[in-house]
């Protein structure tokens, strides 16, 4: 069925339902069929994906930051639009691995993908092209899902720039439609949710109807804290740091006690993260506390400890901590 074609099937006796009117009689009321699916999002690192999943959900359930390749595992965030539950994969960003993680990255971009119902390319419409993206066009040619493309940061290009990209990519791939949007601003994401609400198929919703993620709230605590740190110490921790809640305490006073350790490789990696005289790892507390104390609704008490353990990038049991599997090789 194309975008413009109207079903016209007969409701089945399960698409209406007897309302009592005033006078003791019953009416037909015509109920709408459910539709539900996954989304998954791919795309180049830093093209904006956590920032537009964040957006479509309506709150935050991936994590943002100017640092690339931030989000390690496939996140899925939980929109309602019209009458569809749209599960979207924020997957991490493809790009060419050097690393054992990294291999275990772009492995779990291309698995999300591949479980999708529908596939979002999202491209950023300043850089184009140029590099990963044209790989990924390569790699989305022998994908057999339904293809959409989404530019963003349309606000930054012209409109003759933007159409020229649109028509480059679609020449290495046919997507089914071409969305114009900026992630920061929302410009386009009305029509975006139209179009996917009505193209997943029909079927029950997989989550409570309130749910906006299927991350464990010990794992999200992490992944707040991990953006914090990243937010805080940009350019001068390297990736080799990684946050676990290692305790999650409910108090009788209606506080929440939660431990985290962040994990480095060397010791002069957990001299940045402490700071000198520990105002690193304070601040970096006490933005996530804040974040923390606003999404669970009650007061949070944040303990934050920084480990060294060398070659942890190496240990499958940290990959498993992060949903990631462990490459062999």
């Amino acid at each position: 069925m194309t975008e413009h074609e109207i079903d016209a099937t007969p409701a089945d006796d399960n698409d209406t339902e007897n309302t009592s009117t005033d006078n003791g009689g019953t009416e037909n009321v015509e109920t709408r069929p459910t539709h539900s699916g996954f989304v998954a999002m791919i795309g180049p690192t830093n093209a904006g994906k956590s920032t537009l999943v964040n957006r479509l959900v309506g709150a935050k359930v991936s994590i943002v930051s100017h640092k690339v390749q931030t989000t390690r595992a496939v996140m899925r965030g939980i929109a309602i639009h019209d009458n569809a539950q749209i599960v979207f994969m924020d997957t991490p960003g493809i790009f060419k691995p050097r690393r054992r993680l990294d291999r275990a990255m772009v492995t779990s971009a291309w698995g999300g993908a591949k479980d999708a119902d529908i596939i979002l390319l999202l491209i950023d419409s300043e850089r184009g092209l140029k590099g990963d993206a044209q790989n990924i066009l390569e790699g989305l040619k022998d994908v057999r899902q339904k293809k959409i493309l989404c530019l963003n940061k349309i606000d930054q290009v012209q409109r003759e720039d933007l159409l020229k990209l649109a028509s480059a990519a679609n020449e290495i791939v046919p997507f089914e439609r071409t969305f114009m949007i900026s992630a920061t601003t929302g410009s386009g994401c009305d029509d975006l949710m139209n179009y996917l609400s009505a193209e997943l198929p029909q079927g029950p919703w997989y989550y409570p109807e309130d749910q906006i993620s299927d991350l464990p709230m010990r794992q999200l605590a992490a992944e707040i804290t991990r953006e914090k740190l990243f937010l805080r110490l940009h350019q001068e921790l390297p990736y080799a740091s990684h946050v676990e809640t290692e305790s999650w305490e409910e108090r009788k006073d209606g506080s929440v006690r939660i431990e985290q350790v962040i994990y480095v490789e060397r010791e002069s990696q957990k001299k940045i993260a402490l700071g000198k005289g520990g105002e690193a790892i304070k601040a970096i507390s006490s933005s996530s506390r804040k974040e923390l104390s606003q999404i669970l609704e009650q007061p949070v008490h944040l303990f934050l400890f920084v480990k060294v353990r060398e070659n942890w990038g190496d240990d499958p049991e940290r990959f498993r901590e992060m949903g990631l599997e462990f490459p062999r090789n």
